[in-house]
This record gives C-alpha cells, sequence and structure tokens, in this order.
C-alpha cells in the first residue's frame, strides 16, 4: 500500500497549477507551495511579510488558476462585520428585507492586513472559517466549496493595530513567513513587471477537481509510526521536560493544541501528494512542522527577554524528538 504510485491527473494538477502561478511569480516557491496545501486541505493560511513580497499577487494568480471566485478584503479600523458578511437590505418593491451577501460569499477569501480589523469584524471572520458559514438577519447561510481564508499580516508596522485573538490564529493550519527574494530572482522580477503588461493566466483546475483531489489527500497512508512522531512532536511543546529538552520549559507558556496535531497530519499528506508519493513520511511531517506550529507555541516573557521566538523552540523540539 505505501508504495503505490500517484495517478498521473494528480500530478498534472499540481504540475499545471504551479507552472501558471510561476508565469507571474518569481521564487516564492515555499508560499506558492504552502498555499496549495491549504488549498488541498481546506485548511486556512496567515502570510505575515513585509509590504511588496508579491502576497496578494500569488494568492490572486492561485484563485485564477483554479477558475474560481476571489475577493480580496482590506481591513480597516473602521470596517464594520456586515461589510464582510453582508447585511439586510429592504425591497421597496416586495416591501420585505432581503439578505444582500458580502465579500466572503467567494471560494478564495484574501483578508489582507488582517490585524487592522477591530474585535467585531474578527468574530465575525472566525465564524465563516470555523464553521463555513456567516449568519445574516438571523438566518444561516452556508459557504460554497472550497472555502479558504488566505490572511496576510504586516509584522513592521504596529500603528492602528489590533492583535489577533489566540482563538482565531489557531484556526489558520498554517502561518507562513514570507522572505525577501533573492538577488537573481529580484532582477527577473524587474524584467517582467517593470513594463506594467498584465500577465495572462490560463485556468487549469475547477473546483470539482479541487474537491476530488482533498479526498484522495485524506485517503493517502499514514503509518502509525508517523502517528505516534506526530503526537510525540506535540507533546514535546506541552511537556519539554518528559521529551529531554527541560530547558525549554521555562520558555513555553502554552504548547499545541490538539488542532496542531490534526494539522500536521493533514498537512502531511498535502505534502507528499505534491511530491506525488500516496504515504507519508517522518521527512512530510517534519517539513511543515514549523508552519503548523510556530503560532500555537506561545513563549514567556523569560524566553522574550533572551530573544527566542517560537521558531527556535519548535526548531529545538524537532532537532529532540526522535525520528521514525
Amino acid at each position: 500500500m505505501a508504495t503505490r504510485v500517484m495517478p498521473a491527473s494528480d500530478t498534472a494538477l499540481v504540475q499545471g497549477i504551479l507552472d501558471q502561478v510561476a508565469r507571474r511569480v518569481v521564487g516564492q516557491e515555499y508560499m506558492v507551495e504552502r498555499l496549495l496545501i491549504g488549498l488541498l486541505t481546506g485548511g486556512h493560511v496567515l502570510l505575515e511579510g513585509v509590504p511588496g513580497l508579491a502576497k496578494t499577487l500569488t494568492v490572486k494568480t492561485l484563485a485564477e488558476a483554479i477558475h474560481t471566485s476571489f475577493q480580496r478584503i482590506q481591513f480597516t479600523p473602521d470596517l464594520l462585520p456586515a461589510d464582510v458578511i453582508g447585511t439586510q437590505i429592504f425591497d421597496q418593491q416586495t416591501g420585505q428585507f432581503r439578505p444582500k451577501p458580502g465579500p466572503i460569499f467567494a471560494n478564495v477569501i484574501l483578508a489582507d492586513e488582517i490585524n487592522r480589523a477591530p474585535a467585531k469584524v474578527q468574530s465575525a471572520l472566525l465564524e465563516a472559517m470555523q464553521e463555513k458559514q456567516v449568519t445574516i438577519g438571523g438566518v444561516t447561510y452556508k459557504l460554497e466549496e472550497p472555502f479558504l481564508v488566505l490572511a496576510t499580516q504586516n509584522p513592521i508596522e504596529q500603528e492602528g493595530t489590533y492583535a489577533l485573538p489566540e482563538a482565531q490564529v489557531d484556526r489558520f493550519m498554517l502561518k507562513l513567513n514570507v522572505s525577501y527574494p533573492s538577488r537573481s530572482e529580484e532582477k527577473e522580477i524587474m524584467r517582467r513587471m517593470a513594463g506594467g503588461q498584465a500577465i495572462p493566466i490560463t485556468p487549469v483546475a475547477t473546483p470539482a477537481a479541487i474537491l476530488e483531489a482533498r479526498q484522495r489527500i485524506t485517503e493517502l497512508y499514514l503509518d502509525d509510526r508517523v502517528v505516534d512522531y506526530i503526537v510525540d512532536i506535540v507533546h514535546a511543546t506541552r511537556s519539554p521536560k518528559e521529551a529531554g529538552i527541560k530547558e525549554l520549559e521555562p520558555l513555553i507558556e502554552y504548547g499545541a493544541s490538539p488542532r496542531a496535531t490534526i494539522y500536521l497530519a493533514q498537512a502531511g499528506r498535502a505534502h507528499a501528494f505534491l511530491r506525488g508519493r500516496s504515504f507519508v513520511t517522518p521527512d512530510d511531517v517534519k517539513a511543515i512542522a514549523p508552519d503548523v506550529l510556530r503560532h500555537r507555541v506561545l513563549i514567556t516573557y523569560e524566553a522574550e527577554a533572551e530573544d527566542v521566538t517560537s521558531d527556535e523552540i519548535v526548531r529545538r523540539v524537532l532537532a529532540a524528538v526522535e525520528s521514525p
């Protein structure tokens, strides 16, 4: 079972999307692959990086490549929940109120600068992300699958921002740290984009194909030893002393929740799928673990004083937990 080869159609689906995104986006393979993992598992993704790193462009291009609906919501301090989910308006012809759906009724949502919105907006978005539904005027509406929230956050300007609630941060399957391109990549970006001409994208997948791929991903083989490895990693963030890394104990305020265990398994399967394998290896788990855990391991004041980040803690946990 573990040696079964992936169907050629799955390989073609993945490669077709990657090729189309690469027409516009130079480099950023890490970000593109993680966004695909989110798309192929239904997990929301939080992207953190300075402005100008093609976060918005990549998300928009990905939506175009799969021929699905896309909405960009610019989050601001004066944004209202109705601006996101919609509201009821009075229809003079019928004399009744009718729902007017907001931009959340799309397959791919780009929540730009999500940390600029106040708590009420965050709460409305939270229901959509977790329950895949919204409530307008007391009536609940299901959101059409695939439904994916890809949110961006600017780490360098904190004026006029609201810290995301821990409950909402935990709803994101992955948190990505998007970095600057290399020198050669930047030269290519300038060559492609300086002319200002639009680069066309050909849709190569449908929402139905994505949903079918999701189903096949859930069936990928996950050995019991890999399951134990995932559980060991998550438990080491909660009880580092038991994992033989007691020096981390004063640095961790809270370890990862059981949601991290679920997401590590799902993202590990998607990581294997992107590599054309029908089984998950410990390397798949290790590759995706920093993105699943960095926003779920909360550090103490002592860690902050010593300039120890959650990324560093996750790295040390992965180094300490024995791989099968």
